[in-house]
């Protein structure tokens, strides 16, 4: 299975700290209560960061995707900007850290007084959890994936742009396309375009033009944001539109883009070689840029 969140086996990740709500602990004693909002309900957000030449990459962005979802779901952090790169970098010190490492922060509305759903219910928060690992992504075969019948909804529903904790239409739409053989599942819109994949967002490569989703019902993710941007400033034809599986079966190349994997070639869809199966030369140039990108973010 080619997933995209693969990473190679690394020991140290058995030893490392945890910060739980202020505090490092061992990973053995790193724990919330079965009270916590996060685990009852999925009340919470969250950000993934990859950490290159001992720096944050792209910080800025993810801490104002965290502070924007936070208020959202009118969910009090706790602490300011500064506080949160703080914690930050004492579980990068704290691992000592510098190159390969991926960060999930957490937040949840806390602990809650009884286990029902009622945010005033929560009157012990907010639960701040940063777990970061040694993490090398695991360079394997493209992935493949299945178009499944879960879709991203309406955002009167469950704002699809929303990084909540509240991922179990994702999950099913995963279960389905394992199930159908697939590595990830492709999702469509509600009005049946091609949209995004469970975890990542979706891009593919038809006779030079790079197309992706609309962006009106997904994540519109950082490294999204950033593979759009460089195609324009390095003269790649890009477009956000509407594109049906008819024109995705015929692309020359596919490829999804997320904080781990940045971008990550996809080989086959329902069945269906897109291009010859393997990493494009438009979306190796794409690599490229992203590449310099970073080493300049982390640089300046």
């Amino acid at each position: 299975m080619a997933i995209t969140h693969a990473a190679e086996d690394d020991a140290r990740n058995a030893e490392i700290g945890i910060y739980v709500d202020g505090r490092i602990v061992p990973r053995s004693e790193a724990k919330v209560s079965v009270f916590d909002s996060g685990f009852m309900l999925g009340d919470g957000v969250w950000e993934g960061l990859r950490l290159h030449g001992g720096r944050w990459a792209f910080l800025d962005a993810h801490l104002d995707r965290l502070f924007e979802a936070a208020k959202a779901i009118d969910l009090a952090i706790g602490m300011d900007r500064v506080g949160v790169v703080a914690a930050l970098e004492a579980v990068r010190a704290a691992n000592d850290m510098t190159d390969d490492a991926h960060a999930r922060l957490m937040v949840t509305r806390g602990v809650k007084a009884r286990p029902f759903q009622h945010p005033a219910l929560s009157r012990s928060g907010p639960t701040m959890v940063i777990i970061a690992e040694h993490s090398v992504p695991r360079v394997g075969a493209p992935v493949r994936l299945a178009t499944v019948p879960h879709i991203r909804g309406l955002p009167m529903s469950q704002d699809p742009k929303l990084n909540s904790h509240s991922k179990l239409n994702c999950i099913l739409a995963c279960i389905a396309a394992e199930k159908a053989g697939a590595d990830e599942a492709l999702m469509l819109d509600i009005h049946g375009f091609v949209n995004t994949t469970n975890a990542c967002n979706f891009f593919i490569v038809r006779k030079g033009e790079v197309w992706t989703s609309t962006g009106d019902y997904c994540m519109n993710g950082i490294t999204r944001g950033h593979v759009i941007a460089l195609c324009r400033e390095a003269g790649i034809p890009v477009f956000e539109r509407n594109f049906s599986l008819v024109e995705t079966y015929g692309a020359d190349e596919a490829f999804l883009t997320g904080t781990f994997g940045a971008q990550t070639p996809v080989g086959v869809i329902d069945g269906r070689v897109i291009g010859d199966g393997g990493l494009g030369p438009v979306t190796a140039r794409i690599r490229e840029l992203y590449g310099e990108l970073v080493r300049r973010d982390v640089s300046s």
